[in-house]
């Protein structure tokens, strides 16, 4: 049993983006700096998404080896769940050999994740009451990825969701790491879910002026004069948080460690973020790490494309790093913004980035803005990494920073 404060390690990771359908692609995509974000044809609803196709969900199940059962009548949310999940789950060997199944949660990050089959569904009432499928009652709530995750992998320890915008997926894995470090869990599978907003819902954030709003010369960049919004890429992704001792009981390997963390909110309901809010938690972040900014490799920003956002996050991490601060990127510049899961996307990134000793480009970087952080070009750079943060901003004030340490 994991004794309370326990260090927190990663065992596995499971992927599924406009990157590609398993771990793997996504690694070798993030290191040849392979963009996924493409305009749209006429009559869609945003003029560039990053797509994920029916293929590439069936391929994830495929590389996740879950049996045909567990993805019986299941949304395609439920279904991308399934397969990142199995993916880490067997990435971590638990296939093979597992704690008691009480000893093991599970955390999934997002809320609102079914929009779009709600939508579907209430055009079916406006047509016919009676084509509304029964089981509607029980797959429009979130808690449906948490039981059929739960029935899937056989998990009886605690589980719930955890929303909170844009920063779901960090505030999961938050979560999921102080029930390992307390002793509560030895194992917690944390699941950042596919998001899929109905069309009404992707028009707000156009509306909001949060998206890229019109076709043209193209997206734009994070961190760029160009950057006008975030770009939509719907993705799943999850990691195998574990103490050390139940690894090293189970001789699995550590991938890295979830060394420290930090969230806060900026008692403020609007879409703004602030410079205080977001260097706090970066500060906090890596004082519960014990480390000094000085040490940081690279940082995984939250990164969306949004003319704000990027001002107040450059200058965030200026106040925290000073203004030759470590290796700056983020993973939307290449898959888009995966909404409640993009902090579990991120995280993966970053993990496979300490493993791999690589920092992945962002492209459409061709003239930062003032204030810039410390960015990469169209090129990898290779150089060794040890410590590492990831952010995740959400609207209405969640703020949160993960700092990662690579494995030995």
């Amino acid at each position: 049993m994991t004794p309370p404060g326990a260090r927190v390690v990663v065992t596995g990771l499971g992927a599924l983006s406009p990157l590609g359908p398993d771990v793997p692609r996504l690694a070798d995509a993030l290191r040849a700096g392979r963009p996924a974000i493409a305009a749209t044809g006429p009559g869609e609803p945003v003029p560039y998404r990053a797509a994920l196709p029916d293929t590439a969900v069936a391929e994830a199940l495929t590389a996740a080896a879950l049996p045909p059962a567990a993805t019986r009548r299941t949304s395609r949310p439920v279904r991308a769940a399934l397969a990142v999940a199995g993916q880490a789950w067997r990435a971590a060997g638990l296939h093979q050999r597992a704690p008691d199944p009480r000893r093991i949660s599970v955390v999934v990050a997002g809320n609102n994740l079914n929009g779009a089959q709600s939508a579907a569904a209430a055009a079916r009432l406006a047509k016919d009451p009676m084509l509304v499928p029964p089981r509607l009652a029980l797959q429009y709530q979130d808690t449906d990825q948490v039981a059929t995750l739960s029935e899937a992998f056989g998990i009886r320890g605690e589980g719930l969701t955890v929303g909170g915008a844009s920063a779901s997926g960090n505030l999961a894995l938050i979560h999921g790491a102080r029930l390992v470090s307390w002793g509560v869990a030895d194992v917690c599978l944390v699941v950042g879910a596919l998001a899929e907003p109905a069309p009404a819902e992707l028009r707000s954030y156009l509306n909001l002026g949060a998206m890229v709003p019109t076709a043209g010369s193209g997206p734009g960049g994070p961190f760029d004069r160009s950057h006008r919004g975030f770009v939509h890429g719907p993705a799943a992704a999850a990691l195998v948080l574990e103490s050390a001792e139940s690894a090293a009981h189970r001789g699995a390997a550590a991938r890295a460690e979830l060394a420290g963390w930090a969230a806060g909110l900026d008692a403020n309901s609007q879409p703004d973020p602030t410079v205080d809010g977001e260097a706090e938690v970066m500060a906090r972040a890596l004082a519960d790490a014990g480390i000094s900014a000085a040490e940081v490799d690279l940082i995984g920003a939250h990164g969306t494309g949004s003319p704000l956002g990027d001002r107040v996050e450059a200058d965030a991490i200026a106040r925290v790093f000073g203004a030759a601060g470590p290796w700056v990127n983020t993973v939307k510049g290449l898959a888009g913004h995966a909404l409640t899961a993009a902090g579990t996307l991120s995280a993966v990134a970053v993990v496979l980035q300490l493993r791999g000793g690589f920092v992945h480009p962002t492209p459409w970087v061709r003239d930062p803005i003032d204030g810039a952080p410390r960015l990469v070009g169209d090129t990898a750079v290779t150089t060794p990494l040890r410590w590492a943060l990831s952010n995740a901003f959400g609207f209405g004030g969640f703020n949160s920073s993960l700092v990662w340490r690579a494995a030995p």
